[in-house]
């Protein structure tokens, strides 16, 4: 019988959080020890199943098929395709370096690696389920572990922030669940493979097809999180502790966007095509707006919070762009994105827990006393800005190419030249946060801040290593993602 690897990948982290949780008399040592044991080995698994994909065939592969619940014809279905792979192997890297990024976490040490693990192992749900059903199960479960990060481990208006999260998040799931019964009430079908082949529109429904279309694509917009939806993600971000905050823009919004490609526009491509022009719209707003309000942030959080709605929307853009390139931009966009803001968050929070200051206004000249931090710090912005050589510039510039040659629509190219715009925006913003942190007059409040150890320097090292992969050979991702593109065009 062959290696059901995706069961693994997901499972892994889910049997490490209960062992945490449930083995009575652990030791700090020994929880961190289970946490960082069974997220290596998901992500070990992650990175042999990337190895083993086969790069020449589209569709679904690595698949796994149980009868559940017969009666309403659900399965237990897993599978990856060129789209969903790359987030899988991303989101188990995330999972593992948030484990080394909270090794010094002291309060209630137990529950905190539990939820940790929780939450990775039902972002990887999400992106491996090919039933409906399963799909959504994976996508509720995700809210109670970030909830409880929050609410607990978080700082400021920790308990509003977390309610605020979970509400908009429920918010969503009503649409996306109502739209998902009308899907299957139309269909009898949960089979995501399927009804992506045949396509929803070509069923008989009482309900139209553009209804249908913006119930499930409202729960994926506000995940993503698309403008005016968008307004609880600066405040999940802000208050969250450094390692959901790193999970949170590194995988779980990434939800949002794949949710779009994979159901929304695969389901619906008649309907998506026809209200590309308000999507699009939509998309350019988020981008602009996200990168003008990211300019009068002072908090340096909150400031990274904000550019993730800016570059969230290009990922909006080149989805309803609809050309090959485009889609492909949007998808390693996601991936880079990841990476980029994964890192930009953890070394945000170790900039806050080094220096005890996170206000732009009172920082300043920290480059001295922390010379390493100061380098990945401005690699990581450097790469958000679209710098050559990091994965931001490789798929901004593949995101906007894609899309403004794509001819969507009539006025798609001045919308796509509006919202390249925002790279000037990013490239100011980044520069004053960099300049404001760790250039200057030393402050004499700061003088205890100290640089990484060799733990820090372990996962710093590893986040850079990727985005310069990624920017100087993205073809390693891009031969995958076009599988995965192929059968949508």
């Amino acid at each position: 019988m062959d290696f059901n690897y995706l069961s693994a990948i997901i499972f892994l982290p889910i049997v490490g959080a209960a062992l945490i949780a449930f083995v009575p008399g652990l030791t700090r040592n020994w929880i961190r020890g289970i946490a960082f044991l069974f997220t290596f080995v998901a992500f070990a698994l992650a990175i042999a199943v990337f190895a083993q994909f086969d790069r020449s065939a589209t569709g679904i592969q690595f698949e796994e098929l149980v009868s559940w619940i017969p009666a309403i014809n659900a399965n237990y279905h897993l599978g990856v395709d060129g789209l969903s792979l790359p987030l899988v192997v991303l989101t188990a890297f995330l999972g593992f370096m948030v484990v080394l990024i909270s090794w010094k976490e002291e309060l209630r040490v137990r529950e905190y690696f539990a939820w940790l693990l929780l939450l990775e192992a039902s972002i990887l749900g999400v992106f491996t389920s090919l039933d409906l059903l399963l799909f959504f199960i994976f996508w509720e479960i995700e809210v109670i572990p970030m909830y409880f990060l929050i609410a607990v481990w978080g700082a400021g208006r920790k308990e509003y922030s977390s309610i605020k999260y979970v509400l908009y998040t429920l918010f969503g799931s009503a649409f996306m669940l109502t739209g998902i019964l009308t899907v299957y009430f139309t269909t009898g079908s949960l089979n995501i493979v399927e009804l992506a082949e045949k396509g929803v529109a070509s069923y008989a429904s009482a309900i139209p097809a553009a209804a249908m279309f913006f119930l499930l694509l409202i729960g994926f917009a506000v995940k993503l999180p698309v403008f005016p939806l968008h307004t609880w993600l600066p405040d999940a971000h802000t208050d969250a502790p450094t390692a959901g905050s790193v999970m949170l823009a590194g995988s779980l919004i990434k939800m949002g966007g794949y949710g779009i490609i994979r159901i929304v526009v695969s389901f619906f491509p008649e309907v998506a095509r026809e209200f590309s022009p308000l999507l699009v719209t939509l998309a350019v707003i988020s981008i602009i707006y996200g990168a003008a309000v990211t300019l009068r942030q002072t908090d340096l959080k909150r400031l990274i919070a904000y550019s993730s709605v800016s570059h969230m929307g290009m990922v909006l853009l080149g989805v309803f762009a609809f050309s090959e390139i485009s889609l492909t931009g949007a998808a390693l966009q996601m991936v880079s994105h990841g990476l980029l803001t994964g890192l930009l968050f953890a070394m945000a929070g170790f900039t806050m827990h080094s220096a005890h200051e996170r206000d732009l206004r009172k920082m300043g000249g920290l480059a001295r006393q922390m010379p390493v931090a100061t380098v990945v710090f401005s690699i990581a912005g450097l790469g958000s800005l679209g710098l050559p050589m990091t994965s931001g510039f490789v798929a901004e510039f593949v995101t906007f190419t894609g899309s403004f040659s794509s001819g969507a629509f009539d006025g798609i190219k001045p919308l796509v030249i509006i919202s390249a715009i925002s790279v000037v925006l990013a490239a100011g913003y980044i520069l004053w946060m960099l300049q404001r942190v760790f250039y200057g007059p030393p402050q004499e409040a700061l003088h205890h801040a100290h640089d990484a150890d060799k733990l820090e320097k372990v996962y710093m090292f590893a986040f850079i290593i990727l985005i310069i992969l990624v920017g100087v050979y993205p073809a390693f991702l891009t031969d995958i993602i076009k599988m995965g593109i192929a059968p949508l065009i």
